[in-house]
């Protein structure tokens, strides 16, 4: 919770930081919006500001309340719901598959050294949160950047608002 008098604290960046590292949930609570002078694009400007100073956490929602006043505070609660939802959310390999398809379509595998990287199927290994494991021929030539693309494209189909997600590879026919 970010107090919205004092904004985003160290300390704030710590715990966020820390839930963030163990792969937790996140909502981002920004509490006395009561106590802000606010014109048209307050809320936008200081979500911008929130998103700048936490970019490690762009897939978490954030909501503005007033504890005080009881505003929004049941937007908060519906979002927890969702939040949960989504962190015990399975996809079924079928329409995992069809995702990682079309993105490769989109947006081929990287190459080095005249070998293409392969991405053959993937599959969600767990949920609390969001695993998956996707087979490859060759870990090695699939940049980070490539594995945030393909994170993108399955937030794009399943919105996993506030969930982080994990995707691993594994080569062809390793365990």
């Amino acid at each position: 919770m970010i107090d919205a008098v004092e904004g985003v604290s160290e300390q704030d960046a710590k715990i966020v930081g820390y839930a963030h590292d163990n792969n937790k949930a996140i909502i981002v609570a920004v509490n006395k919006w009561d106590a802000v002078k606010k014109d048209n694009g307050s809320v936008k400007e200081y979500e911008a500001t929130i998103r700048k100073r936490l970019p490690f956490i762009n897939y978490a929602p954030i909501v503005f309340i007033s504890a005080l006043t009881g505003q929004r505070v049941e937007k908060l609660l519906d979002m927890i719901l969702i939040v949960n939802n989504n962190y015990n959310h399975r996809i079924k390999t079928g329409v995992l598959n069809d995702i990682l398809n079309r993105a490769v379509l989109i947006n081929q595998p990287p190459s080095d050294k005249g070998k293409r990287g392969k991405l053959y199927y993937g599959s969600q290994v767990a949920v609390r949160p969001p695993k998956f494991q996707l087979s490859v021929n060759d870990k090695d030539l699939f940049h980070f950047s490539y594995i945030r693309y393909i994170e993108n494209q399955i937030r794009e189909a399943y919105s996993f608002d506030g969930v982080p997600i994990i995707i691993s590879l594994k080569n062809r026919g390793e365990k």
